[in-house]
């Protein structure tokens, strides 16, 4: 049976540069989340909200993100 189009939550993928230089890849953010007037402002702070949560649960302080960019897709 096909599936029904848009069943499946869509991601946008970006790269992520902290401040310490670290670097994480391929980080998801719901695409409903942009196009907005802000753009990809919201994708930082989800990306900041799930490197909070992310820093919770490892019991270390979370990085500042430096900079982040779409990652290129396939």
């Amino acid at each position: 049976m096909a599936k029904k189009p848009g069943s499946k939550a869509e991601f946008i993928l970006f790269d992520v540069t902290y401040e310490d230089g670290s670097q994480r890849s391929n980080r998801r953010v719901p695409a409903q989340l942009l196009g907005g007037l802000d753009g990809d402002l919201a994708a930082k702070a989800e990306i900041e909200a799930q490197d909070r949560k992310i820093a919770e649960m490892s019991q270390l302080a979370p990085l500042s993100i430096k900079s982040l960019k779409r990652a290129k897709t396939k």
